[in-house]
């Protein structure tokens, strides 16, 4: 069984929020089918989109677990972007959540490297 997952992101102006998510993503759309999408595979078969969606902004949540999470996290802090918030649960798993202008929250999460 194949399957292929879109995460819809609403935001209230489309040009506004798509810098700041090739920030998060660490580059361009992968495609836009429109002119109010942009669409990054972040996996095979896997998707987080942004859509112009002013009466439903700022309410998504996003998760994706990764297996290189420090690097991940540097990447975005190279990029500009500081998470929110840290969590970390028993047995180590950690999420970092980042909030987009509007509200709208991304995570990644994952089990960091120990620190020395």
């Amino acid at each position: 069984m194949s399957l292929d997952l879109f995460a819809g992101v609403p935001v209230t102006d489309y040009a506004a929020a798509l810098p700041w998510y090739e920030r998060l993503f660490g580059g361009p759309p992968s495609f836009l089918p429109n002119d109010i999408e942009a669409v990054w595979e972040v996996a095979p078969g896997r998707h987080v989109y942004i859509v112009q969606a002013p009466e439903r902004a700022g309410h998504a949540l996003v998760l994706a677990f990764v297996d290189d999470l420090d690097a991940r996290v540097a990447g975005l802090a190279a990029r500009g972007l500081e998470p929110a918030r840290r969590e970390t649960y028993e047995g180590g798993v950690t999420k970092v959540t980042y909030r987009d202008p509007e509200g709208n929250e991304l995570s990644f999460g994952g089990a960091l490297e120990p620190r020395a």
